[in-house]
């Protein structure tokens, strides 16, 4: 499912037109961008966490040459799903 889809089915449950869907999709989808930019996380209960974790930097491998490589450390996001989520997909 892409952005697309998630906003007609978002305006089908809810009566919305697919232009209002859409936009609250994009809204929300921001505001999670957001928290995680400032280092917060996004906890929808039943759904899942969305969390900003720091990766260390370490020594790779380039796989054509096999030459070691610096990997710097970086941030990276990360998402847990909640009990719901999993039980839903079992």
């Amino acid at each position: 499912m892409n952005r697309a889809e998630l906003a007609a089915q978002v305006a089908d449950a809810a009566g919305l037109s697919k232009s209002d869907a859409d936009s609250a999709v994009a809204a929300t989808l921001d505001a999670i961008k957001g928290s995680l930019a400032d280092g917060d996380s996004v906890t929808l209960i039943g759904f899942g966490t969305f969390s900003v974790s720091q990766r260390e930097a370490r020594t790779g491998r380039n796989p054509s040459t096999g030459a070691k490589i610096n990997i710097p450390a970086k941030k990276v996001a990360k998402f847990s799903a909640g009990k719901a989520l999993k039980d839903a997909v079992a």
